[in-house]
């Protein structure tokens, strides 16, 4: 454990880049408009928004990765170039890729890379055949921790180094959904809706349950079971120290197209284990504290994915998130008075007590969470409000115009 693991979460919004920071990641991760793997998230950057979040980056001293890692045709090539071309001239990190054309032309330009998680490296010579390209390589997800330690022993031993000169880098995924393929490259969801998965646009029917048909009689049975092609999350925050131990250099965190308390939750448990491994505080009480913490957002239940030597896969028993808190949208903020440290809303929906708890977004703000202790109405105080009310509450942390307020209940 000479080198400290670099935690790496996800940014598919301003909001979930702001969270992340504040939540303590030491890089992000994230892609724009389209030859990313989130292509259909509902706020993917733009080209435009670049130069924001690599300033946002350089002044919280965090890394930041651009995912190029989808299948790239003919037709695709020169806009990947062109977004290159713009993350070298604002001083990305790294572009993550799994193309052979990607690479070759990040070779060319000088723009370091991560090799994906697509390219299903699960062994020392093919990792050894990226290190002309790059710098860290993403295991395949199925590999065992074993499989993991050998592969980090024998890249000391070979003195495998990539472009940059320093020993390879390997990259490992701690937390988030897993796909039922094989390092994510599916095609399921290409031959049923014709949105591809490689191409960031997977429609996730594999989350859904589904109907056997007998074709010689057309009985029905449904698979009621469990969904049988929908994998539990991944969860490695209760054999951290073992993970960390493996020799892996980056813990990467799955989540771009979650939502901003998504990433803040996650991204702080996983800082705060980090942080108790490498100062001895690591137990089994904290583990159990973490595990509550990362069951309040969404997730569909938790597992330990292949690391620990599984062979196969355990799978959903319901459809959606087994989240045991749901956020409830109330309103949107209206001003902040820094000298009171009170923050004003208008309430939109639903109603608000004192006692709630309280969640509140916003892409400069990123994420607050909090209790309720008081509630003011044209400055006198009340209990309960109602939608239509603009209230003011006591908030030391400062929020914007248009952050959405959010009431947490338990599920």
């Amino acid at each position: 454990m000479a080198r400290r693991i670099e935690l790496m979460a996800p940014a598919g919004s301003f909001e979930s880049l702001t969270a992340a920071i504040q939540a303590g990641a030491d890089s992000v991760y994230f892609g724009v408009e389209q030859l990313n793997m989130r292509v259909k998230a509902s706020s993917n950057f733009t080209l435009g928004d670049i130069p924001r979040v690599m300033a946002m980056c350089r002044q919280n001293g965090v890394k930041a990765y651009l995912t190029i890692n989808t299948i790239i045709y003919t037709h695709d090539i020169t806009i990947m170039k062109s977004i290159i071309d713009i993350a070298i001239k604002n001083k990305v990190n790294a572009v993550i890729a799994s193309d052979q054309a990607v690479m070759t032309y990040a070779r060319r330009v000088g723009m370091p890379v991560h090799i994906s998680t697509q390219a299903n490296v699960s062994n020392i010579d093919s990792l050894e055949f990226y290190s002309a390209y790059a710098d860290a390589v993403v295991l395949a997800r199925e590999l065992t921790l074993k499989q993991v330690s050998a592969i980090t022993k024998e890249i000391r031993r070979r003195k495998i180094t990539g472009p940059s000169e320093e020993l390879m880098k390997v990259e490992v995924f701690g937390h988030g959904a897993l796909c039922m393929a094989i390092s994510g490259k599916c095609y399921l969801s290409l031959h049923s809706a014709y949105s591809s998965a490689n191409r960031g646009a997977c429609v996730q029917n594999c989350r859904r349950s589904y109907v056997v048909t007998d074709k010689e009689q057309g009985i029905e049975f449904e698979v009621d079971n469990q969904y049988i092609m929908s994998a539990k999350d991944l969860c490695t925050i209760d054999f951290l120290d073992q993970l960390i131990g493996s020799g892996a250099s980056i813990l990467k965190l799955e989540g771009r197209g979650r939502s901003a308390d998504y990433v803040h939750t996650v991204t702080k448990c996983y800082r705060e284990a980090i942080d108790a491994c490498y100062m001895g505080l690591y137990s089994k009480e904290l583990v159990k504290y973490w595990k509550e913490q990362l069951s309040t957002v969404f997730n569909r239940g938790f597992w330990d994915g292949y690391y620990l030597g599984r062979t196969i896969g355990e799978w959903s028993h319901d459809y959606g998130s087994k989240a045991t808190k749901k956020k409830v949208y109330l309103g949107r903020g209206l001003k902040y008075f820094e000298y009171s440290r009170a923050a004003e809303f208008r309430i939109e929906a639903q109603s608000l007590s004192v006692g709630n708890e309280i969640l509140i977004t916003g892409p400069t703000t990123g994420v607050v969470q909090t209790r309720i202790n008081e509630i003011r109405v044209n400055d006198i105080p009340t209990d309960t409000v109602h939608k239509g009310d603009i209230i003011s509450i006591p908030l030391p942390d400062r929020v914007r115009p248009a952050d959405k307020l959010y009431k947490l209940v338990d599920v």
